[in-house]
């Protein structure tokens, strides 16, 4: 998604900045709570897809007081550890709450032979030749559920949008927050010290939590080159989604994705929502998580 060419020369040589454009660095991007004061208990369990082992976790009542499940699908190089604000708040809403580290991220694995791609990376790559079927309508199978509504972040929205593109029938609601729909509408974002503190978070987390710890490397030049044709939408394209529950969202201080792809998008949808929160940027939902959550509530909570 992001233009990162310089990256693999970059990451790891950033310090964090005490201001940032007249703001201290944790207005913008503040560091999550450890989710140990979130009394959440994570369960990590694996759904195994045609030899990837995907990690994901349930949470909610047994018997969701609203339907459909929501499922958080998180940004390239992130994982689902970063949704906990939104996964306490909906967990106490009464939702059905489903978190999942998509193929090769967080605590998932891959197959570094097949190229990542917003159709593999929640794709079933056993599969990928023959009926596109992605990771997360096979994980909607696995877990009996038929419909459910997403919420993506970055390359996630990209990837909410795209089954819902592909598997209109899966989808109730799309919250898609700071999407691109062409690799045109990127910023250079190693400009950006909020987005290279970021990347070194993620080296840190992925030596951390992945069991390819050691090929840090080979997963990023992987995410590169998918970033450099991908996504490469069109009109035609985005406008086969069903709009009506769509939101397209950002934040006003993004870093990473040009205004005008959110613009056309919402032109070529226009059954859907155009969202723009303030003061906050493309982790909007680690910044502002109460105004974040509002709105997400605004939306899904509606009937």
């Amino acid at each position: 998604m992001f233009g990162l060419s310089n990256l693999l020369g970059l990451v790891g040589q950033w310090e964090i900045p005490r201001r940032v454009d007249g703001h201290s660095f944790f207005q913008i991007l503040a560091f999550i709570t450890p989710y140990s004061k979130f009394t959440l208990v994570w369960t990590r369990r694996n759904a195994e897809i045609n030899s990837i082992q995907l990690r994901y976790d349930i949470f909610g009542p047994s018997n969701p007081h609203h339907s459909p499940a929501i499922f958080f699908l998180h940004d390239s190089l992130g994982n689902s550890d970063y949704f906990g604000r939104q996964v306490q708040f909906f967990k106490r809403k009464g939702f059905k709450v489903v978190t999942v580290d998509s193929r090769g991220h967080g605590r998932s694995t891959t197959d570094f032979d097949i190229p990542l791609g917003y159709d593999f990376i929640y794709l079933n790559p056993g599969l990928k030749l023959t009926s596109g079927v992605f990771t997360v309508v096979a994980l909607l199978d696995h877990l009996h559920i038929p419909k459910a509504s997403f919420v993506g972040w970055s390359d996630g929205a990209i990837s909410a949008l795209n089954i819902a593109a592909k598997h209109p029938s899966r989808v109730d609601k799309v919250f898609a927050f700071s999407a691109n729909y062409n690799t045109s509408g990127v910023m250079d974002t190693t400009l950006s010290p909020v987005f290279m503190t970021y990347i070194n978070r993620t080296i840190s987390e992925y030596g951390r939590l992945s069991p390819h710890a050691n090929r840090f490397d080979d997963f990023l030049n992987q995410i590169m080159q998918m970033w450099k044709g991908q996504p490469n939408w069109t009109e035609p394209f985005v406008s086969t989604i069903n709009s009506t529950n769509v939101w397209i969202v950002d934040g006003d201080h993004e870093e990473a994705v040009l205004r005008s792809q959110q613009d056309d998008m919402a032109r070529w949808l226009p059954d859907a929502g155009q969202l723009l929160l303030p003061q906050v940027s493309h982790f909007a939902f680690i910044q502002d998580p109460d105004t974040f959550n509002a709105m997400l509530w605004s939306f899904l909570g509606r009937d």
